[in-house]
């Protein structure tokens, strides 16, 4: 995965010209980079930020990044799916797959990117609150930076309601009360049997936290001695079931900080989990 890092010396070069020679990438190509998020833009020592126009007008003394990832670079997602538009912010069914935050290498592949590029009215997003790629569900994105403080406090405050939902190997009690640590923090998750199938031996399980440790349902459940079917981190490695995690944002809930009216959102139940 090269690297390549290129002080401006000649404004009158774009930083494509730039960066092709030393790459031997196209002008095409560089383009095509920056506009996936892999050409970033520093200058006196300040963070980087992505640089995605090829004809955006360069400075003497910055820098310019570029972080080349083929296989980063050709990766396609499953598009978003817009579940309902506030104005001030939007709730979105994020897929499989889709990352909630991008790397050096790349962000198309992002919600809040897709969202910027696909979403009209064409607005900014900020990311409010995170998925693993390996989940779904719902996910609010923000399109002014107040909405998005606004939002994330509430998720700071746990004045959010959020309801997910797993498919499991076995027969789930009815409830469960789940409070083990997480990486030396206190995490809590309240876990109830939803549907049991005979047949398959699974259970559909509810589970509302009311912390949000990382990986904290995923941990919990399989602390429990049931762990989520497609689980490869936490779960049992069974080949018999070829199936993507089985976790699911399915509700939220909380009073609007903008307009203090009370909102839920739920997804249908074709967005359940189910083995594949």
């Amino acid at each position: 995965m090269p690297e390549y890092h290129l002080e401006v010396t000649d404004i009158s070069i774009s930083a494509a010209q730039l960066l092709t020679q030393p790459s031997g990438l196209s002008k095409q190509q560089i383009k095509q980079a920056m506009k996936k998020g892999a050409v970033w833009v520093s200058e006196n020592g300040a963070s980087h930020r992505r640089l995605r126009r090829a004809d955006k007008h360069l400075k003497l003394g910055q820098t310019i990044h570029l972080y080349y990832d083929l296989q980063v670079l050709q990766t396609q997602v499953t598009p978003a799916v817009l579940i309902k538009d506030e104005g001030d912010y939007s709730v979105w069914y994020k897929p499989y797959g889709m990352f909630s935050q991008g790397t050096k290498y790349g962000d198309h592949c992002t919600i809040n990117r897709w969202v910027e590029q696909n979403h009209q009215p064409q607005r900014p997003a900020f990311i409010v609150n995170r998925l693993d790629r390996a989940a779904q569900g719902l996910m609010l994105i923000a399109h002014t930076k107040a909405a998005a403080t606004s939002l994330s406090r509430l998720f700071e405050q746990r004045k959010i309601i959020k309801t997910y939902t797993a498919l499991v190997s076995g027969l789930f009690p009815e409830t469960l009360f789940l409070n083990s640590p997480i990486d030396g923090q206190n995490a809590t998750s309240h876990a109830s049997l939803l549907t049991y199938d005979e047949k398959a031996k699974l259970s559909l399980v509810s589970v509302t936290i009311e912390t949000g440790r990382k990986h904290q349902i995923r941990k919990h459940l399989s602390g429990a001695g049931f762990a989520i079917i497609g689980d490869r981190l936490y779960g049992l490695k069974d080949a018999s079931l070829d199936a993507n995690l089985c976790l699911v944002s399915t509700y939220l809930a909380f009073t609007c900080p903008i307009t203090c009216v009370e909102k839920s959102y739920l997804l249908k139940d074709n967005y359940l989990p189910k083995v594949v």
